[in-house]
């Protein structure tokens, strides 16, 4: 047998003497395992076990404290961290190894009903919350609780095959689906995630579980009205609740433009849960969002007060772009990012929130580190594929040709009122929407998934092998009828985020894929292509950390990449749809405001005005990370950032291409 087997089978005795209370035997076998295996973190755990079960919680507890330095995730270690603590009287030590246990792995009812217990004297407002998941453990078959250990450990395929396998013969068990479907979530498969939870919701409308899931999906793919409704009707329904449900209606009120309700239930919830260090980040978002900018930069300290180990709050800080952080908060932020048990987003985060701090005080080598140490990270858990890229936009190009628009004329809604703003993240399209949504003519609304929605529709799923996608390849096929009825469709379903102006505005940047779609339902529509130099548009993606999507941005080579592609489709829009999209240059707007937003204008079909240049006055929600940059006058200073970095660039100027380099005047890579 080989070594591993060999201490497998000891591990295996030495639980089985454990478990039936001969500890003599026990000892005997630890120590000459330890012999030969003295970092096993198995026999480790065992070894403290044991100590416990002979009343030696103090020597458990130093053999845990070498475990969990060591081996931080293993959750089993720290619910025995508790279970000592508890025999020596540290219960605030107790809690906090409960509660880390209960991160690390939900399947642990001896850690809940020890926090159960231990919340009754110093958090009595968590009670309820512990309660639920103690019963909903307890009423759980063996295999899902063991998908949800798997959960717990991030071994997303092991709890996918075996929910799946579970869910063949209870096709409609609810927690088997709720857990289905949040796997789905974690793999960012949002669209099969949601479908789950309203099917479950359909069946069980009493599931509040299910029901609250369901929001923060909505919420994450911004079907913020959807989410709105749900959450409403679980407000009603548990007006006792006030901590998660509270929450959950506060984030859909905030995300439907609600703002000043948002900000009201926020403080609230500051008041009755001052230690949840989540709602200051909340409450610093819709300050954020309102041009409240001290305001939120105190909610966002507030977060970080209360634990100085979250990753997000530091990045939020960071993304109001104009927080600059002092030397004390380098260092803090430097040790907690250093910190080995620090999980991987929270590091990301921290990552990305150093790089601007090293960047604002000119410390261009070590900004540049961290950025590319969070890009790094992010990108291990990236979903981006240049060849699905490649293919997706071979597909439009020969598909949507001359001769294919042609066949399509006269189809889809004569409506002129929708004005769309295409382009890359980062290209200025948040300050175009600015500028048009100051006209009185026209409603500011926010990034609209509805085309993206249908464009997923009429994909489908692609059948491995072929060459070519469904979609866009299925317009040419398509009943011609339907054309109108999609254009119909998306001005329904887009009435509820406009005003009373004859004009709106759907800000979605990706869109810019689909602009053969909506030639074909909204010919009159008008579209405008927001166009930033490349270097700088790239860079400034780049540093970025995205809340959702965007995957393409975490690595210069992909970011350069999909930049190309994105210039390579808006050239064939161009060539087959001339005058159908205009192009602005961000660098012209900041050059010379009044004769882009003349030129924009008339694009639009729409009469000057001054309050158009002076659009940084205009009051409304911003909930991209350009919010600050907008509410200021036009200034320069952004224009060359990249150049500081640019020793580092070589990868992002060769995915970039001859081409468009020789078209900005790049200087080529090294």
């Amino acid at each position: 047998m080989t070594d591993k087997s060999l201490l497998k089978q000891a591990l295996e005795t030495i639980q089985s003497q454990l478990a039936e209370g001969h500890l003599d035997s026990a000892a005997a076998a630890i120590n000459a395992q330890l012999k030969l295996h003295p970092n096993d973190p198995n026999l480790g755990y065992l070894h403290a076990l044991h100590c416990r079960l002979i009343g030696d919680s103090k020597s458990a507890l130093r053999v845990l404290s070498a475990l969990t330095e060591h081996f931080p995730d293993m959750a089993r270690a720290h619910q025995e961290v508790a279970l000592n603590s508890i025999n020596v009287n540290l219960m605030a030590q107790a809690t906090a190894a409960a509660e880390t246990a209960i991160s690390l792995d939900a399947s642990l009812l001896q850690s809940l009903r020890l926090l159960e217990q231990l919340y009754k004297k110093d958090a009595p407002e968590k009670i309820s919350e512990i309660q639920r998941q103690i019963l909903t453990l307890e009423n759980l078959p063996v295999e899902l609780r063991t998908v949800v250990s798997y959960l717990s450990a991030n071994q997303l395929e092991d709890a996918e095959r075996l929910c799946k396998y579970f869910l063949r013969d209870n096709k409609t068990h609810p927690e088997g689906m709720r857990l289905l479907a949040e796997i789905l979530t974690r793999k960012n498969v949002l669209d099969e995630a949601q479908f789950i939870l309203e099917t479950l919701h359909e069946l069980q409308p009493e599931h509040t579980q299910a029901a609250a899931q369901l929001c923060h999906v909505l919420l994450r793919r911004q079907r913020s009205h959807a989410a709105f409704d749900i959450a409403a009707k679980l407000r009603a329904q548990h007006p006792e609740d006030k901590h998660q449900i509270k929450i959950i209606y506060a984030a859909a009120c905030f995300s439907i433009g609600r703002t000043e309700e948002a900000g009201q239930l926020y403080a609230e919830l500051q008041q009755e849960f001052p230690k949840d260090h989540l709602i200051p980040i909340n409450q610093g978002h819709v300050f954020n969002a309102s041009g409240d900018k001290a305001l939120a930069v105190s909610a966002f300290q507030k977060s970080i007060e209360l634990n100085p180990l979250h990753g997000d709050s530091y990045w939020c800080l960071a993304n109001t772009k104009a927080y600059h952080f002092s030397a004390a908060q380098v260092s803090q932020m430097q040790e907690v990012e250093a910190d080995p048990k620090l999980g991987s987003v929270d590091r990301a985060q921290l990552c990305f929130a150093l790089g601007k701090a090293f960047e604002d005080s000119s410390q261009f080598e070590e900004s540049f580190r961290y950025y590319n140490q969070g890009n790094t990270i992010k990108r291990e858990s990236s979903f981006f594929s240049p060849q699905q890229l490649e293919r997706r936009i071979k597909g439009q190009i020969d598909t949507c040709t001359v001769s294919f628009f042609e066949s399509l004329a006269g189809l889809g809604v004569d409506n002129r009122d929708p004005i769309f703003i295409v382009g890359m993240p980062r290209a200025g399209s948040t300050l175009l929407e600015q500028i048009l949504a100051s006209h009185s003519q026209v409603d500011g609304t926010m990034e609209l998934h509805n085309i993206l929605d249908l464009a997923k529709r009429l994909r489908g799923r692609d059948v491995p092998g072929e060459e070519a996608p469904r979609y866009p390849k299925i317009l040419s096929e398509l009943d011609p009828t339907l054309f109108t009825q999609f254009g119909k469709q998306f001005l329904a379903h887009t009435r509820i985020y406009r005003g009373s102006a004859p004009f709106f505005i759907d800000k979605m940047p990706n869109n810019f894929f689909h602009i053969g779609l909506i030639k074909v339902i909204l010919p009159n529509a008008k579209i405008i292509d927001a166009r930033r130099h490349p270097m700088a548009c790239c860079v400034s993606g780049f540093k970025q950390l995205w809340g959702e999507g965007q995957d393409f941005s975490y690595g210069l080579e992909e970011i350069g990449g999909y930049y190309k592609q994105y210039v390579r489709l808006m050239d064939h829009w161009e060539s087959v749809l001339p005058g159908f999209v205009l192009r602005v240059q961000h660098e012209d707007v900041v050059d010379n405001l009044e004769a882009q937003v003349r030129r924009i204008l008339d694009f639009c079909g729409l009469s000057f005005e001054d309050a158009c240049l002076d659009f940084h006055k205009t009051e409304r929600a911003i909930r991209t990370p350009s919010a600050e940059q907008v509410r200021q006058p036009i200034y320069r200073s952004g224009l060359d950032q990249w150049r500081n970095f640019e020793q580092h660039l070589d990868p992002l100027k060769r995915a970039l291409g001859e081409e468009l380099l020789d078209a900005y005047s790049i200087s080529p890579p090294q």
